[in-house]
């Protein structure tokens, strides 16, 4: 091998970041774990097929591990260049869910747009797109953002349409986590703390107004605060994730052995899938898998601050995105399963059930190893520091 091909051969290595494959890795293997075991009986009733469910899944797991395959091989240039792009298309897409007989309705929402028979979740690829553009904010205007208050709430009026189209659907769930993932964001981005918090209390009040002047909202909030008032209706799903809990203990009832997802936890198998896991699995599962995520975040955020190193912002907060959506999801998900926060349709990154939503969550994961292999490419290049010794 020549000297040219050599070096090559060298710039197109990608570097693995083993750490986080493993993470990754083990969220998916348990989660296609408890999606099967929550979802047996389902295809049982619904398709005379208990493996329905769980075939499916192996499905949307391996098709989401190609895409992401192929997402790993695209530079974070061409992402940066396709930011508002891809903005617009995310806007078409949540204009057009909302037309019937396009969109797919489901328990009186519009939020799917079926594709050769998989079902997708138009605020799933929203959230991507946010991460995209938002990094690409960042990176065009960081100078700015620290000293211009109308830096700091600029993206807000572009993504007031998304946000509107959302809660027409109605998601507000999701439009909650594209604001999260912008103020979180512009918050490491540098921006003041004074306006940011006053630009946080008025997105605050606002939802809260949402909340409060939306009657099946108001039922779930009431429903939160007291289950057991009315355990039947509002408070049904909290009250059946709490005794899930209860009967799980420290080890749980064993794999397969749980008893609420028979009929009696609604969307087991999506939404409260880890109400499944901590009957099945006990204290020790639901740890597990709360250690896990804690560590996919504590992975994204040293990707992200290696790249700012190598003075790669759109990189950085690529990362920083990536970390703060799947934490902020993450974190409310076990929440409302923990009865810690009001009923949300926020699927599990990475575990729960569903096509459209594992397939842009492995994406997700392809661009964090993309960040990571650029880097540190990055960092092989460049010329080696000498060290400075000092006497003791």
């Amino acid at each position: 091998m020549t000297k040219k091909r050599a070096a090559k051969v060298k710039e197109s290595r990608f570097h693995i970041d083993y750490c986080l494959l493993c993470i990754c890795s083990g969220l998916l293997l348990i989660g296609y774990i408890m999606a099967s075991s929550s979802s047996l009986h389902l295809g049982e009733r619904d398709f005379d097929d208990y493996l329905h469910y769980p075939i499916r899944q192996l499905f949307h797991i391996i098709f989401g591990v190609i895409l992401a395959s192929a997402t790993t091989l695209i530079p974070l240039k061409t992402w940066e260049k396709l930011g508002l792009p891809l903005f617009f298309l995310g806007l078409f897409l949540l204009a057009i869910v909302l037309i019937p007989g396009i969109g797919v309705k489901v328990n009186g929402s519009f939020r799917w747009l079926s594709i050769v028979g998989l079902r997708i979740q138009v605020s799933e690829i929203v959230k991507l797109i946010s991460v995209i553009y938002m990094a690409g904010y960042i990176s065009r205007h960081h100078k700015a953002i620290p000293q211009s208050g109308y830096a700091l709430i600029r993206p807000f009026f572009l993504f007031s349409a998304a946000l509107i189209l959302l809660l027409y659907e109605p998601d507000l769930g999701s439009a909650v986590v594209i604001v999260v993932i912008i103020l979180g964001v512009m918050l490491l981005s540098g921006a003041r703390l004074i306006q940011f918090i006053l630009l946080f209390s008025v997105i605050a009040i606002a939802i809260l107004l949402l909340v409060y002047f939306e009657p099946y909202r108001m039922r779930r909030f009431t429903g939160f605060i007291d289950p057991w008032a009315d355990a039947q209706k509002s408070g049904f799903q909290l009250v059946q994730a709490l005794i899930s809990f209860g009967q799980g203990g420290i080890f749980g009832v064993g794999l397969g052995h749980g008893v609420q997802k028979l009929f009696y936890l609604p969307e087991g198998h999506t939404d409260f899938l880890f109400s499944v896991l901590a009957e099945e699995l006990g204290l020790i599962g639901v740890v597990t898998v709360i250690a896990l995520f804690s560590s996919l975040i504590w992975r994204a955020f040293a990707i992200a601050l290696k790249a700012e190193q190598e003075n790669d912002r759109f990189a950085a907060f690529i990362a920083y995105g990536i970390g703060i959506w799947f934490g902020f999801q993450a974190f409310v998900n076990m929440g409302v399963n923990m009865g810690i926060l009001p009923t949300k349709g926020l699927t599990l990154p990475l575990m729960s059930y569903g096509g459209g939503s594992m397939i842009i969550m492995c994406i997700s994961m392809a661009l964090l190893f993309r960040v990571h292999s650029e880097t540190m490419e990055k960092r092989s290049h460049a010329p080696k520091r000498r060290k400075k010794w000092h006497n003791a």
